[in-house]
């Protein structure tokens, strides 16, 4: 995966999958497999669609074919990892092996060639997200004066050691997974309360004045943890305008 930083996934078999293919019989066919075998399947008939897609929920991993009109599959996936690092398994009729290789180098997790044999699709897809399921930043991730360590769940605040809860954790692990980029209060609601029947949004907000207690040094005019005027949150190593996106309102 490119970047420096993974995503928290959800359980394997409660994954939520968004497939993109413009040929519709074999997008709803596999959907409807994937469905039975426990997924959580969002379909997506072209690029333009996934985008969209995208912008309401991240799914745990992106399932796509490279011949689509308009914008083909690997236009697509850098549209995608521009967005954030999300896993990416192309499924496609192309068998060059250097288009392989070249997709897997720069954007895809793995390659599947059509016609396959769908239980050795769904083999790679639980391979892969077996693999991401609990992968959060291991190495430290300095942001100024601050620096977080997610997977154990701590910080260190100008010198000072900070305990992190496993929610903070992924909440900071999601912020960072998208750096320099902000995600919305859905994406957050998404990927930290998967599990959750009824998540709220004043979850993310109540987190957000947590984390800023914890954080920052002056919990109302944060400089790391930022509010972007659009909605959303962000990470920053500092905020290099003041008066932007530095305040502590929800």
């Amino acid at each position: 995966m490119t970047g420096g930083a993974g995503l928290t996934l959800t359980l394997v078999s409660e994954a939520r999958l968004l497939l993109v293919d413009d040929d519709l019989p074999h997008l709803g066919a596999l959907a409807e497999r994937l469905a039975g075998d426990g997924f959580d399947v969002v379909k997506a008939s072209s690029g333009r669609e996934a985008l969209d897609q995208l912008d309401m929920a991240w799914p745990d991993l992106v399932i796509l074919d490279l011949l689509m009109p308009e914008m083909d599959g690997q236009a697509l996936a850098g549209r995608i990892k521009s967005r954030a690092d999300l896993p990416i398994l192309v499924l496609s009729a192309i068998v060059e092996a250097d288009s392989k290789a070249d997709l897997i180098a720069h954007y895809a997790e793995d390659y599947v060639t059509k016609p396959y044999d769908y239980a050795e699709l769904l083999a790679r897809i639980r391979r892969i997200l077996r693999r991401l399921r609990d992968q959060i930043p291991v190495d430290e991730m300095a942001l100024g004066d601050i620096t977080l360590t997610p997977r154990r769940r701590e910080a260190t605040v100008r010198g000072r050691r900070v305990a992190l809860s496993p929610t903070e954790s992924r909440f900071l692990a999601t912020l960072a997974a998208s750096m320099p980029a902000a995600v919305t209060t859905e994406q957050l609601l998404h990927k930290v309360w998967a599990d959750s029947d009824a998540a709220d949004p004043a979850y993310v907000w109540v987190t957000v004045r947590r984390l800023r207690q914890k954080l920052e040094l002056d919990p109302d005019r944060p400089i790391h943890l930022l509010t972007e005027p659009g909605g959303g949150y962000r990470l920053a190593a500092a905020e290099s305008h003041p008066g932007s996106g530095g305040s502590a309102k929800r």
